[in-house]
Protein backbone atom coordinates (compact mmCIF):
# COMPACT_ATOMS: atom_id res chain seq x y z
CA UNK A 1 0.00 0.00 0.00
CA UNK A 2 3.07 2.25 0.57
CA UNK A 3 3.85 1.86 -3.01
CA UNK A 4 0.88 2.92 -4.45
CA UNK A 5 0.55 5.75 -1.51
CA UNK A 6 4.00 6.70 -2.98
CA UNK A 7 2.85 6.92 -6.95
CA UNK A 8 -0.42 9.69 -5.65
CA UNK A 9 2.01 11.36 -3.70
CA UNK A 10 4.53 11.80 -7.11
CA UNK A 11 1.47 12.57 -9.13
CA UNK A 12 0.34 15.20 -6.61
CA UNK A 13 3.88 17.19 -6.91
CA UNK A 14 4.13 16.75 -10.86
CA UNK A 15 0.67 17.90 -11.14
CA UNK A 16 1.16 21.17 -8.61
CA UNK A 17 4.60 21.88 -10.60
CA UNK A 18 2.85 22.00 -14.26
CA UNK A 19 -0.75 21.59 -13.84
CA UNK A 20 -2.62 19.70 -17.08
CA UNK A 21 -4.30 21.15 -19.24
CA UNK A 22 -6.72 18.56 -18.96
CA UNK A 23 -8.95 17.23 -16.45
CA UNK A 24 -7.31 14.53 -14.41
CA UNK A 25 -9.15 11.82 -11.85
CA UNK A 26 -6.30 9.09 -10.46
CA UNK A 27 -9.26 5.87 -9.51
CA UNK A 28 -7.85 3.68 -7.29
CA UNK A 29 -9.09 0.63 -4.84
CA UNK A 30 -11.35 1.55 -2.27
CA UNK A 31 -9.02 0.54 0.53
CA UNK A 32 -6.67 3.23 -1.06
CA UNK A 33 -8.78 5.81 -1.46
CA UNK A 34 -9.27 7.61 1.98
CA UNK A 35 -5.26 8.15 2.84
CA UNK A 36 -5.00 8.90 -1.31
CA UNK A 37 -7.59 11.85 -1.01
CA UNK A 38 -4.93 12.87 2.06
CA UNK A 39 -2.02 12.19 0.13
CA UNK A 40 -3.23 13.84 -2.78
CA UNK A 41 -4.31 17.23 -0.60
CA UNK A 42 -6.57 18.83 -3.31
CA UNK A 43 -3.69 18.74 -6.11
CA UNK A 44 -5.62 15.93 -8.07
CA UNK A 45 -9.23 14.59 -8.28
CA UNK A 46 -8.91 10.64 -6.33
CA UNK A 47 -11.85 8.50 -7.90
CA UNK A 48 -13.28 5.22 -7.04
CA UNK A 49 -12.89 2.21 -9.16
CA UNK A 50 -16.54 1.17 -8.65
CA UNK A 51 -19.93 2.06 -6.46
CA UNK A 52 -22.86 0.09 -5.93
CA UNK A 53 -26.34 0.87 -7.96
CA UNK A 54 -28.33 1.57 -5.40
CA UNK A 55 -28.91 5.50 -4.49
CA UNK A 56 -30.00 4.25 -0.53
CA UNK A 57 -30.46 1.62 1.65
CA UNK A 58 -28.00 -1.11 2.31
CA UNK A 59 -25.72 -3.20 -0.15
CA UNK A 60 -23.54 -5.13 2.30
CA UNK A 61 -19.98 -5.38 0.45
CA UNK A 62 -20.89 -2.61 -2.05
CA UNK A 63 -19.51 1.18 -1.70
CA UNK A 64 -22.46 3.56 -2.78
CA UNK A 65 -21.83 6.67 -4.35
CA UNK A 66 -22.71 8.85 -1.22
CA UNK A 67 -19.81 7.25 0.42
CA UNK A 68 -17.43 7.99 -1.78
CA UNK A 69 -18.69 11.54 -1.77
CA UNK A 70 -18.06 11.29 1.99
CA UNK A 71 -14.67 11.07 1.56
CA UNK A 72 -13.41 13.40 -0.76
CA UNK A 73 -14.01 11.73 -4.33
CA UNK A 74 -14.83 13.37 -7.24
CA UNK A 75 -15.69 10.71 -9.22
CA UNK A 76 -16.48 7.18 -9.92
CA UNK A 77 -15.57 4.64 -12.71
CA UNK A 78 -18.67 1.78 -13.53
CA UNK A 79 -18.13 -0.58 -16.39
CA UNK A 80 -15.00 -1.58 -15.65
CA UNK A 81 -14.36 -4.97 -18.75
CA UNK A 82 -14.02 -7.38 -15.42
CA UNK A 83 -17.35 -6.34 -14.04
CA UNK A 84 -18.89 -7.30 -17.51
CA UNK A 85 -17.04 -10.69 -17.46
CA UNK A 86 -16.27 -11.78 -14.19
CA UNK A 87 -19.74 -10.07 -12.31
CA UNK A 88 -22.22 -10.30 -15.26
CA UNK A 89 -22.69 -6.13 -14.70
CA UNK A 90 -24.70 -5.13 -17.39
CA UNK A 91 -25.27 -2.04 -19.41
CA UNK A 92 -28.45 -1.62 -17.85
CA UNK A 93 -26.60 -2.19 -14.02
CA UNK A 94 -23.77 0.31 -15.15
CA UNK A 95 -26.44 3.45 -16.03
CA UNK A 96 -28.22 2.90 -12.35
CA UNK A 97 -24.38 2.99 -11.29
CA UNK A 98 -23.62 6.01 -13.38
CA UNK A 99 -26.87 7.47 -12.01
CA UNK A 100 -26.07 7.26 -8.50
CA UNK A 101 -22.68 8.30 -8.74
CA UNK A 102 -24.24 11.86 -10.38
CA UNK A 103 -26.66 11.62 -7.34
CA UNK A 104 -23.77 11.88 -4.93
CA UNK A 105 -22.55 15.28 -6.94
CA UNK A 106 -19.96 12.55 -8.51
CA UNK A 107 -18.70 12.52 -11.77
CA UNK A 108 -19.57 9.35 -13.36
CA UNK A 109 -17.08 8.01 -16.08
CA UNK A 110 -18.74 4.92 -18.25
CA UNK A 111 -16.02 2.16 -19.23
CA UNK A 112 -16.59 1.02 -22.44
CA UNK A 113 -14.48 -1.39 -24.29
CA UNK A 114 -14.89 -4.97 -26.74
CA UNK A 115 -13.07 -7.77 -26.37
CA UNK A 116 -10.63 -9.32 -28.85
CA UNK A 117 -12.57 -11.83 -30.50
CA UNK A 118 -15.50 -8.35 -31.40
CA UNK A 119 -12.55 -6.56 -32.53
CA UNK A 120 -11.54 -8.90 -34.74
CA UNK A 121 -15.16 -9.87 -35.81
CA UNK A 122 -15.10 -6.40 -36.42
CA UNK A 123 -17.96 -5.53 -34.20
CA UNK A 124 -15.65 -3.03 -32.03
CA UNK A 125 -17.73 0.26 -33.48
CA UNK A 126 -21.07 -1.47 -32.49
CA UNK A 127 -19.94 -2.82 -29.33
CA UNK A 128 -18.84 0.38 -27.89
CA UNK A 129 -21.88 2.51 -29.44
CA UNK A 130 -24.40 -0.30 -27.63
CA UNK A 131 -22.61 0.43 -24.29
CA UNK A 132 -22.56 3.97 -24.14
CA UNK A 133 -26.75 4.13 -25.16
CA UNK A 134 -27.32 1.08 -22.47
CA UNK A 135 -24.87 2.26 -19.60
CA UNK A 136 -25.07 6.09 -19.82
CA UNK A 137 -28.08 6.93 -17.99
CA UNK A 138 -30.94 9.45 -18.84
CA UNK A 139 -29.54 13.12 -18.46
CA UNK A 140 -26.03 12.48 -18.78
CA UNK A 141 -24.65 15.77 -19.65
CA UNK A 142 -20.19 16.13 -20.59
CA UNK A 143 -20.45 18.03 -16.65
CA UNK A 144 -21.28 14.96 -14.70
CA UNK A 145 -20.22 11.50 -17.60
CA UNK A 146 -17.54 11.00 -18.99
CA UNK A 147 -16.74 8.10 -21.08
CA UNK A 148 -13.70 5.89 -20.61
CA UNK A 149 -12.71 3.62 -23.56
CA UNK A 150 -10.83 0.39 -22.44
CA UNK A 151 -9.04 -1.39 -25.28
CA UNK A 152 -9.29 -5.29 -25.32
Amino acid sequence: MAVQLGEIELVAVSVKAAPPSADFLNCLPAILISRSVQVAAGSNAIGGEDCSSAITGASTGDISAKMLQGVGVSGVIVGHSERRQHHDDTDAIFAFKARAARCAGLLAVICIGETQSQQQACKDLTVCGDQVAGGAPEGATSSDTAIGYEPP
